[in-house]
């Protein structure tokens, strides 16, 4: 592909501008660690929630989003839109807790939640686990979308050379002004994606003759894994929940994501009772109230407003070119949303939607190099070197070297996998069954360091052993398989083992305040109104809103608008009633 002096000159723009932002932080992100890893813990919550939807919107998810669709049909998103009733959990249930606790990263929380050995041996291995192992598949994957976007329009040799200049000039910003940096570029950097992304979807629909013709095209589309016209199944290929189709989701999966997923499963960014580098965005914000609107503002954005232009998009690369395109000498879907960027965008829109895949790729990478080095630091370094002594000038060094560590692994396992989609799933296997002891560690005094070491092995044993010998069996299966070995475990280790130290129990409690009746049983722990129904009702009401919201306006692009203004009056009605749970005193915030 040829590009026009004004495609470079907006891709150009682009990165010199985040390299000024770089510039303009370094001074604030070099006050001590805190500023360094949480902005010193003064993001508002639009600029925190935004953050959090910018480093979710990688160069991988328009890609993974048109080869699910292809394969699996439209409701094949259910493997990530099953994650918004977790999401929203963080928001009502757990934003408060995660801003009281004053830690640097959620691995943190382990040293104040338990004690002893078994917790020291734990917070090591998270740190390093998360932030080096599974930030390097997080990382891998992210790279093999650029990839494949670089190679289509610039060659196969270029693409590395053009991947290595992205990484290098997000090191320079992250490096230099740290989490305060990585804020402030992710805001531009989804203005820059969402228009890029919309601008393909209006030029990929008009290629295809409006939404009529979509329809037309798609039914002569063959499907990538039989070979076979889409024809009569078209309606299946758009339906929202799975159907009779031999490609569509199984319902046991559909099953297991609806009622198994959202609170089993650890996954990045949408993490049973929080963590990651959602958490990281939660520690950051100004109080404990803009804590709970930054997530809420997040999985607005991220499950209502988002998912369409990728999906229009992906569906009409789906019609045009059906499933003739091919990567590395084999039929690829994924690329079919990259050939519309070549295929139909104008000069300066093609610059404009390259630069924007470069800014969801930086967005991501910048922030899962500085999440893996505040673990690196914060729970390896900090405990185990520096041995709790504070020297904020070494401090800033190893967090700096470390960001540069996490990227240079993260380069070296980009090409384990050839399909995002196959990467999202293992890393969805491989959490399993750890969901539910991450939520209980809030609420249950019993739950000890053992109970997390417990489920981490059992989780990555079992679906370790399933992907070896069960390999046939369907998403939801592995998920479910693993689930049903690893809870059990974790739950006879807690109750054999021997529980966390009064004193220990005593000080998280006070640090936190959770409330429930889960603490009673320790002495002399004051246990907050449990304020339970206003919560529940937020999170009800939540989920009406943004799930109305998506799919109402799915049903107005699949022309059933009947249907669309139904949702969309249930999701108003649902708006209504959170609005006026979120002025209950139990979300007002302590230190609001």
């Amino acid at each position: 592909m040829t590009l026009s002096t004004l495609d470079w000159i907006i891709i150009g723009a682009y990165f010199v501008f985040t390299l000024v932002i770089g510039l303009a932080f370094r001074h604030r992100a070099g006050r001590s660690l805190a500023d360094y890893f949480v902005s010193g813990r003064s993001l508002p919550w639009w600029l925190a929630g935004t953050s959090m939807v910018a480093t979710t919107f990688a160069a991988d998810t328009p890609i993974a989003v048109t080869g699910i669709v292809a394969r699996e049909g439209v409701s094949g998103n259910w493997i990530w839109w099953c994650l918004l009733p977790s999401g929203l959990a963080t928001v009502f249930f757990f934003a408060a807790l995660w801003r009281r606790a004053g830690v640097i990263t959620d691995v943190e929380l382990i040293a104040i939640r338990y004690s002893g050995a078994p917790a020291r041996f734990l917070r090591t291995f998270r740190a390093v686990y998360l932030g080096i192992l599974l930030n390097g598949f997080i990382l891998g994957w992210v790279s093999i979308a650029m990839v494949k976007i670089l190679g289509m329009t610039l060659g196969t040799e270029e693409a590395w050379l053009a991947l290595l200049i992205c990484m290098a000039i997000t090191l320079i910003y992250v490096t230099l002004s740290g989490l305060w940096g990585v804020a402030v570029t992710d805001v531009v950097q989804f203005v820059i994606g969402m228009g890029g992304t919309l601008a393909l979807a209006f030029f990929a629909v008009d290629a295809v003759g409006g939404l009529d013709g979509l329809k037309e095209g798609l039914a002569r589309a063959a499907h990538p894994q039989t070979g076979e016209p889409y024809g009569d199944d078209v309606d299946a290929l758009l339906s929202f929940l799975p159907g009779d189709a031999a490609w569509s989701v199984p319902a046991l999966t559909f099953c297991v994501f609806l009622a198994v997923n959202w609170w089993a499963t650890w996954y990045p960014g949408a993490e049973p009772g929080g963590g990651g580098y959602i958490a990281q965005r939660l520690f950051a914000s100004k109080n404990e109230r803009h804590a709970i609107l930054a997530g809420l503002w997040f999985n607005i954005a991220h499950y209502a407003i988002r998912p369409w232009p990728w999906i229009v998009a992906g569906l009409c690369g789906i019609a045009i070119y059906g499933n003739t395109l091919l990567w590395e000498g084999k039929p690829d879907p994924e690329i079919t949303y990259v050939q519309l960027i070549l295929d139909y965008l104008p000069s300066g829109w093609r610059g404009l939607l390259l630069a924007a895949f470069a800014a969801a790729f930086m967005s991501t990478v910048s922030t899962q190099i500085n999440w893996g080095a505040s673990y690196l630091v914060n729970d390896v370094y900090r405990p185990l070197i520096a041995k709790g002594k504070e020297d904020r000038r070494k401090e800033i060094i190893v967090g700096r070297v470390s960001t540069a560590l996490v990227l240079l692994i993260a380069v070296g396992i980009t090409r384990i996998f050839d399909s995002v989609k196959d990467a999202w799933e293992f890393v969805f296997a491989i959490g399993a069954g750890t969901g539910l002891v991450l939520i209980l560690r809030w609420f249950w005094w019993r739950v000890n360091a053992w109970s997390e070491i417990a489920a981490m092995t059992a989780a990555l044993v079992t679906s370790s052993l399933i992907f070896l010998f069960f390999g046939g069996l369907s998403t939801g299966g592995k998920i479910l398989a693993t689930v049903a070995v690893t809870t059990p475990i974790w739950l006879i280790v807690t109750l054999v083992t021997r529980p966390e130290s009064s004193e220990t129990l005593r000080a998280f409690q006070e640090r936190v305040r959770a409330p429930g009746p889960g603490w009673k049983r320790v002495s002399g722990v004051a246990t907050p109104p449990a304020a339970f129904a206003p919560r529940f009702v937020a999170w009800f009401a939540a989920l009406a809103f943004v799930y109305g919201i998506l799919f109402g306006i799915g049903h107005f692009l699949i022309g059933t608008p009947s249907t669309g203004y139904a949702l969309l009056g249930a999701a108003g009605a649902g708006g209504v009633v959170l609005w006026l749970a979120l002025r209950h005193p139990c979300f007002a915030g302590e230190d609001s």
